[in-house]
């Protein structure tokens, strides 16, 4: 493992020679695509424009279980209304690289919905569905995001089919250097398009492999038989594509569980472990795991760990780890190994906590040049 100051200046001289790379690269994402609204939650209201915010997810907990058996008000203030959805942010943040990006998901029928307007001006955009809606109620030490979800099973097999069409879905797909399928927990019919795509798409793609971003998002109101089902469709497409895995925290213990694995260890040799564990049943490319202060890579010549550049007073933390997965994915396809990945999936992370805004590689260079301690 390299020392992390030198990791971080060899990464940024890197990236510093190439900042022109990107835009020769082509990226198709999908399938979600939500209407994100941030909130705080008010602890005390001092005055018409004035409050006092709960800052600790524990809080908010302890006062709605105090009202059990009766009644009780929560004000919850808006932050920002945002594009919202896995696939959509990543998509996002891809552009910002200067990634030509292709995006493929439910986000307004037949017209776009307007917060993905300036979106559309980045990215192809194409949309079979209306968004789903996320109220998502954010604290210092992590959010809750209350979903509404009716439009999601609009995402299916056949919409794609007769609302965008097979052809063109074989033709992004054949002419991407990287493929990302995300949210699989949220668009149920996501195991049926997989299915379809290995039967239909990918037997008639030729040329090189390209590389395939999975994130299946947080699994744990799916059935241990659906999770068993997607992982085995994710193996079967390492068969032609190289197939990134990736998973935060929680959701790789949620997969280890399903398997039958000790989840117990959360330190970063405990995570690296898992990691191993997870690739022996579920053999593809890379598996990643990223929990917020630091980032796990696992693949068959061994592991690696990268520490972020973690804050305990983040601006925003909805689409932190969709901003990693970018990162890591940007590194992989600039040639990078996975140590430096890793480090180009954190830094990207922290400077969007940070600042709201997804980074440029020039971006990611002077966070790396002028790494913040807290």
């Amino acid at each position: 493992m390299t020392e992390p100051n030198a990791l971080r200046k060899q990464t940024a001289a890197r990236l510093a020679g190439l900042l022109r790379a990107p835009a020769k690269l082509q990226a198709f994402i999908g399938l979600d695509g939500f209407v994100d609204e941030i909130l705080h939650v008010v602890d005390k209201r001092e005055s018409a424009e004035k409050y006092t915010r709960l800052p600790q997810m524990e809080q908010w907990a302890q006062r709605i279980a105090a009202a059990a058996g009766k009644s009780t008000n929560i004000e919850l203030v808006s932050q920002m209304t945002k594009l919202g959805g896995n696939g959509p942010i990543m998509a996002n943040a891809m552009a910002a690289f200067g990634v030509k990006v292709s995006y493929l998901g439910i986000l307004g029928y037949p017209n776009l919905h307007p917060v993905f307007a300036d979106f559309a001006k980045r990215a192809e955009v194409a949309s079979i569905a209306e968004p789903g809606y996320t109220d998502a109620v954010e604290f210092e030490d992590g959010k809750v995001m209350l979903g509404k979800h009716q439009s999601l099973r609009q995402m299916n097999w056949e919409n794609i089919k007769t609302r965008f069409g097979q052809d063109k879905l074989l033709a992004q797909v054949k002419t991407a250097d990287l493929v990302g399928f995300v949210n699989w927990t949220m668009l149920t019919y996501m195991n049926g398009i997989w299915e379809a795509i290995q039967k239909q798409v990918c037997p008639k793609l030729g040329g090189s492999r390209k590389r395939l971003f999975i994130d299946l998002a947080d699994p744990e109101k799916r059935t241990p038989d659906d999770i068993a089902k997607a992982l085995k469709l994710i193996a079967a497409f390492e068969k032609h594509f190289d197939v990134i895995f990736g998973l935060n925290e929680k959701e790789s213990g949620e997969i280890g569980k399903n398997l039958g694995l000790d989840t117990a260890d959360h330190s970063p040799e405990g995570l690296c472990k898992l990691g191993r564990q997870l690739l022996e049943r579920v053999p593809v490319n890379t598996v990643v795991i990223h929990p917020t202060a630091y980032a796990v890579a696992v693949d068959p010549q061994g592991s690696q760990v990268v520490r972020g550049p973690f804050t305990v007073k983040p601006l925003i933390t909805t689409g932190a780890g969709d901003h990693f997965n970018a990162g890591f994915c940007m590194g992989r396809l600039l040639g990078l190994d996975n140590e430096q990945s890793l480090l180009c999936g954190v830094a990207t992370s922290g400077f969007y906590v940070r600042t709201a805004r997804s980074p440029g590689l020039k971006d990611l260079v002077g966070l790396m040049e002028k790494w913040p301690e807290k």
